[in-house]
């Protein structure tokens, strides 16, 4: 999906229930692409995408985001890790 789709969509509906996904590309260091994958390897219920997804979630929240859909997020990982 691209910028412009999203605003279309993001200005013509708000529905909760379905969550917009997009793909992220990034570089990572050495060592958080090791940590993270030893940890999805050790952790057979995780996934990159939901490690990932529960970083910057917690990262947002820790850092005064309000958002309902990434508070709900950061709750879920908390309590259903």
């Amino acid at each position: 999906m691209d910028l412009k789709t999203y605003q279309l969509n993001k200005n013509n509906s708000y529905n909760t229930s379905s969550q917009i996904s997009i793909s992220l590309e990034t570089e990572l260091s050495e060592s958080l692409y090791k940590n993270m994958k030893d940890f999805v390897l050790e952790n057979p219920k995780w996934d990159q995408y939901q490690l990932i997804n529960s970083a910057i979630a917690s990262f947002l929240v820790q850092n005064g985001c309000s958002d309902n859909q990434v508070t709900e997020i950061y709750l879920n990982q908390l309590f259903n890790p």
